[in-house]
């Protein structure tokens, strides 16, 4: 796990630094909000851990900083004050937990084990190639920000050609987990539904993702 931590009092920030390294945990410093922003723009961690009262850019300007420009990444807020509008204020600035100080550091890593498991659940549910997105809760697909108005089945297949990205899809495939068929020479109902897929995807793009392999079935890639 590598994570930044955010916090001005460099007393602080040493003990969290000692005490997550034997647990294998690698901790990136910044001891002040501007630094702790550009060190989430050129690197990526699993989880941020910023502290409410920084120098130059303070934790909630931070927060939102990061949320506006749509970095993802779970945020747990570590921090002096502890009152219950202090925690709202922070968790509804973007932070996804709050950890008064002083805490126990097994309650820290406890909890950045939870941010990391919660936050690789719901990578899994996103399935992303190129400008297409699929969001599996939500049950909905996009190209860059058009929403695309997909069937149940024409929505299964996408997700199945996305989940096998760069790999060929044969209509075997398609019709035994899609349509829980055995392959039939005969039938057409893979093609009839894959045009219908493909003139949603991508008819009125400038570049077609899905793609025929002849002879065998279908891929999709972002090139």
């Amino acid at each position: 796990m590598h994570i930044l931590l955010a916090e001005d009092d460099v007393t602080t920030a040493s003990s969290v630094q000692e005490g997550l390294a034997l647990h294998g945990i690698t901790a990136t410093h910044a001891a002040d909000g501007l630094l702790a922003l550009d060190w989430v723009q050129k690197e990526t961690f699993d989880v941020l851990i910023i502290d409410r009262m920084m120098p130059k850019l303070d934790g909630l300007a931070l927060i939102s900083e990061l949320r506006r420009a749509e970095i993802k990444t779970p945020i747990l807020i570590l921090s002096a004050l502890g009152e219950v509008d202090d925690r709202v204020l922070g968790l509804r600035a973007g932070a996804d937990d709050y950890l008064v100080k002083p805490f126990a550091l097994d309650e820290l890593i406890a909890r950045l084990e939870v941010l990391v498991r919660r936050n690789q659940a719901s990578d899994q549910s996103l399935l992303t190639c190129g400008p297409l997105r699929l969001d599996m809760l939500k049950r909905e697909a996009r190209r860059d920000d058009v929403v695309l108005d997909l069937m149940p089945r024409e929505f299964s297949m996408l997700a199945y050609l996305l989940e096998n990205a760069g790999q060929v899809v044969t209509r075997a495939m398609l019709l035994e987990n899609i349509f829980q068929l055995q392959f039939d020479p005969q039938t057409n109902v893979i093609d009839v539904h894959m045009s219908r897929l493909r003139a949603k995807v991508d008819k009125d793009f400038s570049a077609a993702l899905i793609k025929t392999v002849r002879g065998v079935g279908y891929k999709i890639d972002g090139q």
